[in-house]
């Protein structure tokens, strides 16, 4: 059943969202949904607190099925797609964002903003039942209906932090965000809407000696809809002061308060030199703070008007930074490799990762120092590893793939050129710490090759490691590559009689030759898709097979990794 208005009884319910009729009516009777929840709060801008109210297990699984299907239903109603390409509402939706919200409204005489009171707890039980059952696009049973709301309601509420809520907060939303704009119109106003923030603007001089007659009606169609207008939070801006929409300031480009740029900055000083900040009276954490910087980050970019760029290209600047963005640079240096909570290895390639985390996990009992299972068979893990990003690539030079941008990275760690902050000697002098976890560079054994483009010989070459180095690597299988810093090159072994090895080749033949819908693995690009498949396929078979798989090739490289880890931690002990 693809439609949800076809939907008739809780058995054809719990078929739409691929479940079995036991567990949906478990769900829904006797375990009861209010038990899947979890609850903490996080700080708002004004220094209060918000309650978020976030499901788990089965019932989180089911809202996000029922989520993916109501947007579907969306995209496919014409009405609302009427709504969408007006520009209306622009919270939860893809593609859309504050900025988008923002950009309607700038440089321009006027702008209005009405807050909406308690916007989620007006979306009550009875609220949510009505609306499934009498809106023209559902018309559902009523059994159906109170069984929808049971799934998506907390208290009686939608809760802030479900999957479902943001869907259905649009969906009943829709008649008053067309309504309220075709009031915008007629006083010849732009209309947004950014979940309870609402935003009017315009140019026409004459909206002042209307102001009040337009507030009357807009307020009296918000209420109408089942809403309160928020007066304390109603705010009248002038194009001759800051002019302010969702956040964000809207006078001439769109872009970020001042004081949120400062105040950013001097909680990161503070956590460099301290180890902890405050943000609204309270210690804040690394996400939060990134958070703050990547909000900053993405007016950038979007002022700029161009997608992510490399900062570096081999050792030639392309976009120099600004200096909000080398800002964020330096947090994201000291965030990943110098106050990095776990040992941190970073992969030439994607699927490395794979390869390693399947390997772990079936060898856990050999490696409690980087790996520890927990109860219903899950793994904690107890090193981290680098998922590259485009945010990565711009502002540190490592593109989402490749070793070559191994490279670019080390020279963070060291004086040798001007165009790279020596981050490592900065932080360690600022703070009067050293790092406390290994950074390990985990590249394939191309050491005795006599191919000078191959990464780790290129890599190697790049950073001018000595002859003896090179032959300490070749038998160590590690190298520690700056002096008083955690930082290591870390190579596979080489097997089978081979003088250079992949991370594949530590896989037994057996595996490596195992065939996936009539096809054979290849690990070259451009190989023929009808008979062979990729590395991608190939990794997410030994993903979910890592039961079953001979992992024993990959203990030598485990143990230099093991061996590296508990050094690392032992040095900084003492």
């Amino acid at each position: 059943m693809k439609n949800i208005s076809e939907i008739k009884s809780r058995s054809e319910l719990a078929d739409f969202l691929g479940v079995p009729g036991y567990q949906l009516s478990f769900i829904l009777f006797i375990k009861k949904p209010e038990s899947f929840y979890r609850t903490f709060e996080i700080p708002k801008k004004s220094g209060s607190m918000r309650q978020i109210c976030a499901p788990t297990g089965i019932l989180k699984s089911l809202q996000k099925k029922l989520a993916k299907r109501l947007w579907n239903k969306i995209k496919a109603d014409r009405f609302f797609h009427n709504i969408i390409r007006t520009n209306i509402s622009h919270a939860f939706e893809k593609n859309k964002s504050i900025i988008t919200n923002a950009r309607v409204h700038r440089n321009k005489k006027f702008v209005l903003n009405l807050d909406l009171e308690n916007f989620f707890d007006s979306f009550h039980f009875g609220r949510i039942v009505g609306y499934f059952e009498k809106n023209r696009d559902f018309k559902l049973p009523h059994e159906i209906a109170v069984a929808l709301a049971q799934l998506v309601c907390y208290n009686n509420r939608l809760p802030q932090g479900a999957p479902t809520s943001p869907v259905i907060t649009n969906l009943i939303c829709q008649i008053m965000d067309y309504r309220l704009l075709k009031i915008a119109k007629k006083y010849k106003l732009d209309f947004t809407r950014y979940a309870d923030d609402l935003s009017f603007s315009t140019n026409h001089k004459d909206f002042l000696n209307l102001k009040d007659l337009f507030l009357k009606e807009i307020t009296a169609e918000i209420e109408k809809a089942g809403f309160t207008v928020n007066n304390k939070k109603t705010r009248l801006l002038y194009n001759d002061a800051r002019q302010e929409v969702t956040g964000l300031v809207v006078n001439k480009k769109i872009g970020v308060k001042h004081e949120f740029v400062k105040n950013t900055r001097a909680m990161a000083h503070q956590l460099y030199t301290t180890g902890n900040f405050m943000l609204n009276g309270r210690f804040g954490n690394l996400k939060q703070l990134e958070g703050r910087f990547s909000f900053i980050d993405q007016l950038d970019v979007y002022n700029r008007g161009q997608a992510a760029v490399s900062v570096t290209k081999g050792r030639q600047e392309v976009v120099p930074l600004n200096k909000r963005e080398r800002e964020y640079q330096k947090f994201l240096f000291y965030k990943y490799f110098f106050a990095n909570d776990k040992p941190l290895i970073i992969t030439e390639g994607k699927t490395d990762i794979v390869y390693l985390k399947a390997a772990l996990k079936n060898l856990y009992a050999s490696y409690p120092e980087l790996i520890e299972k927990k109860r219903n068979n899950k793994f904690l893990y107890k090193v981290a590893f680098f998922n590259r990003k485009k945010k990565h690539e711009r502002l540190l030079g490592v593109n989402q793939d490749g070793a070559d941008s191994l490279t670019n990275l080390f020279f963070y760690f060291t004086d040798r050129f001007k165009m790279f902050t020596n981050y490592l000697k900065y932080f360690t002098d600022l703070s009067n710490k050293e790092q406390k976890h290994a950074v390990i560079f985990l590249l394939d054994n191309e050491i005795g090759s006599t191919d000078a483009k191959k990464p780790l010989r290129k890599f190697v070459n790049a950073i001018n490691v000595s002859n003896a180095d090179k032959e300490v690597l070749k038998k160590n299988l590690q190298l520690h590559l700056i002096p008083k810093s955690k930082l290591y090159l870390v190579t596979n072994p080489l097997v089978k009689g081979k003088t250079e090895c992949e991370i594949e080749d530590l896989f037994s033949d057996e595996v490596l030759a195992t065939v996936i819908k009539g096809k054979t693995f290849c690990r070259s690009s451009g190989f023929d898709k009808e008979k062979h498949y990729g590395k991608q396929i190939f990794s997410k078979y030994v993903c979910k097979n890592y039961r079953k798989i001979d992992f024993t090739g990959f203990m030598t490289l485990l143990d230099t990794i093991k061996a590296l880890v508990v050094s690392a931690e032992e040095e900084y002990v003492k």
